[in-house]
């Protein structure tokens, strides 16, 4: 079984079911079989073959999704980029996959077309869509020619995709994916989450992050509408959910916060969302806590997973264990190891129960990937002994249920002291003072490292000393006390919405002149 063949089942069970909506675009399954299958012609018209990187740089529209199945269909590997990339970023991609063709939209058309320069890329091997301007083919040109009868008869070994990691420690690495991992991964997500028959989903999250490709695959495994977001906005979000009476939504915590942040969220309607979830990164508790209470109808889900291994561990019950990351998914082992930067732990070093360590998982399990392509430096450090180190903190809690506190990396280490970001962070917000606050370690000659946080204010005229007073009077502890504030215009942030703590580190962000910071 390969994914095309999985979309094939559901056109067969459903084919009158809505499928897909992008603003005036809608389809059913039947439809869209029709049309991808076309499109997938078409690509194979243009050279594109089994075996082949089709690398695809839009934001979150029909056609990205369209181009997605119909790569599945021609067993090529469907290669997402981050729009928001930088031309040297997607070249560094386009050349280290070796695409064979690269398809594009307005969003990253400057970007592409100076990477495709780069890279030696012809106007032949393009392939334009929606708002991209540029004369090379045009994704609707893909419909013209014959269509492919059905699904190439590809092995569920076969990679299928390769998603790129963020790249927030350095060169993004390739996660190859094959047929069999994708539709494990696409089972546990349903499973974990309890999704039903039917169920609509918002796709918000990027379709080239896990959790996009995560929205593609389970709608159509369970004949749901999937409803495009090609611009995140969070009022944006809270109108698709209305209009579109949204079952599912599958978000980082970055969005979550933005949503209920919004002036007007006690006058919105949120009663069709049957089943929530977040993942991507840690969530506040104080932040875990308002969504469990705005989204009454759902149960909200903290999913713990990564490109490499999608299903690590889930928890449903956040309304009990707010952050929890719950127990390990279907057919995986957690272990939490000792923390080691440099990766020289081995997976029988365990820690004990309630102590820190990093979590590492087996890589027995059929959503794991293989290894990192043309990476075998990254796969040493990463896998060890059948064991997928994550390079995650995280702790097991009396009744064996995993608390993911942050990255080994980003671990400060003050005075001999052991401090997890998250934790401070979460005392920040609570204060209702900050809007958003990022916690790192910065060098210090005295104690190794010193807390630093740095903040959107929530609040016109807060000082240092504001939020200076909210953590000694919670229940924070005072050796972990930020001992500087930066006010800040932006937390800066992946396209995926992950925390970039380095950019902080390297200096890379603006002090506003309204706040007086204390770095």
């Amino acid at each position: 079984m390969n994914l095309g063949q999985a979309l094939k089942c559901s056109v067969a069970r459903q084919p009158g079911a809505e499928a897909v909506v992008d603003g005036d675009v809608r389809r059913d399954y039947g439809q869209w079989y029709d049309e991808i299958r076309s499109v997938a012609g078409g690509l194979a018209a243009r050279g594109l073959g089994s075996g082949d990187h089709f690398a695809v740089v839009m934001r979150n529209r029909y056609e990205m999704a369209t181009l997605a199945w119909a790569s599945y269909m021609l067993g090529a590997i469907y290669t997402p980029l981050s729009w928001r990339g930088t031309a040297e970023e997607i070249g560094y991609c386009l050349r280290d996959a070796g695409a064979a063709l690269v398809a594009f939209d307005g969003a990253a058309e400057a970007a592409v077309l100076e990477a495709c320069a780069a890279e030696g890329i012809s106007a032949e091997r393009m392939i334009t869509a929606a708002d991209a301007k540029a004369g090379t083919a045009r994704f609707e040109a893909l419909y013209d020619g014959p269509a492919v009868a059905g699904p190439a008869d590809t092995h569920d070994e076969a990679t299928c995709i390769m998603l790129y990691t963020s790249g927030t420690t350095g060169r993004p690495k390739g996660v190859p994916r094959s047929h069999r991992a994708e539709l494990a991964a696409s089972m546990n997500h349903i499973a974990a989450n309890q999704y039903p028959h039917g169920l609509s989903q918002l796709c918000a999250m990027p379709l080239f992050h896990t959790m996009g490709e995560r929205a593609l695959l389970t709608a159509a495994m369970l004949n749901g509408k999937l409803v495009m977001m090609p611009a995140y906005s969070p009022t944006g979000m809270l109108d698709l959910i209305e209009g579109e009476r949204i079952g599912s939504v599958f978000l980082v915590p970055t969005m979550f916060h933005d949503v209920l942040a919004q002036p007007d969220i006690d006058k919105r309607d949120l009663t069709s969302v049957i089943r929530a979830g977040y993942a991507g990164m840690p969530m506040a508790p104080s932040l875990v806590e308002h969504c469990v209470e705005r989204f009454a109808n759902a149960p909200f889900v903290n999913f713990y997973g990564s490109s490499e291994i999608y299903s690590l561990s889930s928890c449903p019950h956040q309304h009990l264990k707010p952050g929890c990351a719950g127990r390990a998914g279907l057919n995986q082992e957690l272990r939490v190891v000792a923390a080691d930067p440099d990766r020289k732990v081995a997976g029988d070093e365990i820690v004990a129960q309630g102590e820190t360590g990093e979590i590492i998982a087996s890589m027995a399990v059929l959503d794991a990937f293989k290894g990192y392509w043309n990476r075998p430096e990254a796969n040493k450090k990463a896998i060890r002994d059948g064991w997928y180190f994550t390079g995650d903190l995280g702790a097991f809690d009396e009744d064996g249920e995993l608390y993911v506190l942050g990255r080994v990396d980003d671990m400060i280490i003050s005075g001999g002291e052991n401090i997890h970001p998250e934790e401070v962070e979460d005392a920040l917000l609570r204060s209702g003072l900050a809007a958003g606050v990022v916690v790192i370690g910065l060098p210090d000659d005295r104690m190794g490292q010193r807390v630093v946080a740095f903040v959107e204010p929530g609040k016109a005229g807060i000082a240092a000393e504001d939020l200076d007073a909210a953590c000694r009077q919670g229940a924070l502890a005072d050796f972990k006390r930020p001992r500087g504030y930066a006010f800040i215009d932006a937390i800066p942030r992946s396209a995926s919405g992950k925390l970039l703590r380095r950019k902080l580190r390297d200096g890379e962000y603006t002090l506003l002149s309204d706040f007086k910071s204390t770095i």
